[in-house]
């Protein structure tokens, strides 16, 4: 039972942002490029995205106590947590495109260095963090290319 608790502790941070109230309409209303997915795909690969990286950090936390941990890895993914979660307060209620790119690209490039601190710690952990990877590459282009379509 204390495992699940430890998960689920590790888990609902990741869903915080999804309280805020988000305008689909100002998501419909911008110029899209055409590789732009439906808005369920958001839904279900950042819920998917948000359970692997629960998986890597409670697979870490499994190994180190919190206070073993290298402050290197704990700023890393503080860091990466925050540029996270910033994007749906910049882009959909600030509604501002050239900020929600720097999150977007601020997210990928603190999930690289995540990816590197956490092999450092425990290389099984990483494999959970390469979709997240993956989808920070992609969020990264399509808000750029959702910049540059509605200046």
């Amino acid at each position: 039972m204390k495992k699940i608790l430890l998960f689920i502790g590790i888990l609902i941070p990741w869903f915080l942002s999804s309280l805020l109230p988000i305008d689909y309409n100002y998501y419909k209303s911008i110029n899209l490029p055409s590789f732009a997915p439906p808005s369920i795909f958001y839904i279900i690969a950042w819920t998917i995205i948000y359970i692997f990286i629960s998986i890597s950090i409670y697979q870490i936390l499994n190994k180190y106590k919190i206070k073993d941990l290298p402050s290197s890895y704990k700023a890393t993914l503080i860091v990466n947590y925050l540029f996270n979660q910033s994007f749906q307060l910049v882009f959909f209620i600030l509604k501002n495109n050239f900020l929600g790119f720097i999150s977007c690209l601020g997210t990928f490039i603190s999930v690289l260095y995540l990816y590197s601190e956490t092999k450092n710690l425990n290389e099984k952990s990483t494999k959970y963090l390469v979709p997240y990877i993956l989808l920070s590459i992609f969020a990264s282009i399509l808000s750029l290319s959702i910049y540059l379509l509605n200046l």
